[in-house]
């Protein structure tokens, strides 16, 4: 007879399997905090152009350094700063829209990564860096998502405000005198260097999982900018871990599974959301008093945002 706690303690006796839950704890912390600017911004498909703008600096690396880790994180990081500035002053001093600008260098810059690619003499070295392989992480990886985590997180915190009205009203900060296109470039940067950061661990593929699923699932639940913000590193972090352990335990892709985890939560909040969920909205609805409704118009906007405090 199996011992149960036996079974679950397993994994927890490997070294590689612990350096793996806790890349994977800070990789959803720091994808689920990004994720809410970018889901309330309503450009949160930026990211997943982001990952594919990464692969002309990466087939460059790989080709002028060859299959080191520090060449090809060091081409994809130039690769992913260069298009996220170059988007946000096309965006801020032209014409174009935002989804123009970005879909524009995005399409260009993944044209330029497949013709690179096929020059590349071992493609299947880059494999990892497009599906990942999170139980392969180094020690030298796990600091490196330690950083930028912690980066992320501190650099949320100081700039607070800034982020709040950049996320619902980037026009009244701009207007304002408020420094939006800084804040949006920081913002576009942290896309970058936690997407990079993740490439070992999920890779290009399945980084936008960490971004918007977390994000999504925490604005089903919240009516606050600072709680969506809380629940949505935490609830990143932990479905992240509880898909390793099921990849583990059933031998599957750790990556997707880590997904395929932080979905799970989606779709059962998508349904049971008091609020928002659909059950929600089928269900009659009892009658609010008078003060209730009051602080409902307080939490939310016109369009049924979550605002801040």
């Amino acid at each position: 007879m199996v011992d149960p706690f036996a079974f679950l303690a397993e994994p927890f006796t490997h070294r590689f399997v612990v350096r793996g839950l806790a890349m994977a704890l800070l990789l959803g912390i720091a994808g689920g905090l990004v994720g809410c600017v970018l889901l309330l911004r309503r450009i949160v498909l930026i990211a997943d152009s982001f990952g594919h703008a990464l692969l002309p600096g990466i087939g460059l690396a790989y080709m002028w350094f060859g299959p080191g880790h520090t060449g090809l994180y060091a081409g994809a990081a130039v690769a992913g700063l260069g298009t996220a500035v170059m988007s946000g002053l096309v965006n801020h001093l032209t014409r174009l829209p935002e989804d123009a600008a970005f879909g524009s260098l995005f399409v260009l810059c993944f044209a330029v990564g497949i013709m690179l690619m096929s020059q590349v003499a071992a493609p299947v070295d880059l494999l990892h860096y497009l599906f990942g392989n999170i139980l392969g992480v180094t020690g030298d990886d796990l600091w490196r998502v330690c950083f930028t985590t912690c980066a992320t997180v501190l650099a949320i915190c100081l700039s607070y405000r800034a982020v709040l009205m950049e996320a619902f009203d980037p026009q009244f900060l701009r207007v304002s005198g408020g420094r939006s296109l800084l804040i949006h470039l920081g913002v576009l940067v942290a896309v970058v260097i936690n997407i990079v950061a993740a490439l070992n661990a999920v890779g290009l593929v399945l980084s936008l999982g960490l971004f918007i699923l977390p994000a999504a699932t925490a604005y089903l639940w919240c009516e606050r900018f600072g709680s969506m913000l809380l629940v949505s590193a935490i609830y990143g972090g932990l479905a992240s871990c509880a898909g390793l352990l099921v990849s583990w335990h059933l031998d599957l892709p750790s990556g997707a599974c880590m997904v395929a985890a932080l979905g799970a939560g989606f779709v059962l909040s998508l349904l049971l959301s008091p609020r928002h969920g659909l059950l929600g909205r089928l269900l009659p609805r009892r009658h609010f008093t008078h003060d209730e409704g009051a602080e409902v118009c307080a939490a939310q906007g016109p369009d049924g945002k979550v605002l801040g405090k």
